[in-house]
């Protein structure tokens, strides 16, 4: 059986607007992979060749496009404030994000 850890975090993206308003899009994703790998650890875990591969631990961040649509539906201009995910650490170290069902 395989190892998971899952977590339904609420993440606060008021950041965004703090840069300018045609990267705020861009950057609410950004904000996503840091806040997700700092609370899921995503550096832990990794082999010494893993770690010469993968430069930084937010590329072992799958995020869903469902999450994707939620964070651009009002434009690249006006991200949400926050938003609430689902992240799941497989045992291979890849952190899949995807929107928690209600």
């Amino acid at each position: 059986m395989a190892e998971e850890s899952e977590k339904i975090l609420t993440i606060p993206l008021k950041m965004t607007r703090r840069v300018p308003k045609s990267q705020r899009a861009s950057r609410a994703i950004k904000e996503i992979r840091e806040f997700v790998a700092r609370h899921m650890r995503a550096a832990e875990g990794l082999s010494e060749d893993e770690k010469e591969r993968f430069t930084h631990p937010t590329e072992k961040i799958w995020i869903d496009t469902k999450v994707n649509e939620v964070i651009w539906r009002r434009g690249i201009e006006k991200p949400p404030a926050e938003i609430r995910v689902r992240a799941i650490k497989f045992e291979d170290g890849l952190i899949e994000v995807s929107l928690p069902e209600e």
